[in-house]
């Protein structure tokens, strides 16, 4: 964390990352952090983004989450699991390449996202699950779940 922290330019790329998320949003944001900052990859940077949507909403598209390795581990999971029961991906190896344990590109935030907010939504419609939470409620019960 200290060598994070003794980047030069990580403030420079952090304000950045916040314009950017009130100018042009999530995905936009995470573009502008991904691989910028060495050691500073998507499983922090995603958290920063998720705490600065609460004080500077995204201008357009859903607000950012929390991407990590056992959110990805579990999406990897439920993709096996459906692929397998549809039949487009019997071995689940198209779910590995896409909820892989890191490297997702901005494209592939935005897909998280989408599903997240998507996924959210539709759960909220049963009786099982809180009308008025928000997505972010997923995002813990799956971390928690991983």
């Amino acid at each position: 964390l200290q060598k994070i922290l003794a980047v030069e330019g990580l403030d420079a790329a952090l304000a950045c990352a916040v314009a950017t998320l009130g100018e042009h949003g999530a995905k936009a944001a995470y573009a502008a952090l991904n691989r910028r900052v060495p050691g500073f990859g998507p499983s922090f940077f995603t958290k920063f983004l998720y705490f600065a949507g609460k004080t500077v909403p995204p201008a357009s598209g859903p607000e950012p989450l929390i991407l990590d390795r056992f959110l990805a581990r579990r999406l990897r999971s439920l993709a096996a699991v459906a692929g397998r029961e549809t039949g487009h991906d019997p071995d689940g190896s198209v779910a590995a390449w896409v909820w892989r344990d890191r490297d997702w590109s901005p494209h592939r935030y935005e897909v998280y996202l989408s599903f997240l907010h998507s996924a959210a939504a539709q759960v909220a419609a049963t009786d099982g699950w809180p009308s008025n939470a928000s997505c972010d409620l997923l995002e813990c019960a799956l971390f928690h779940a991983a």
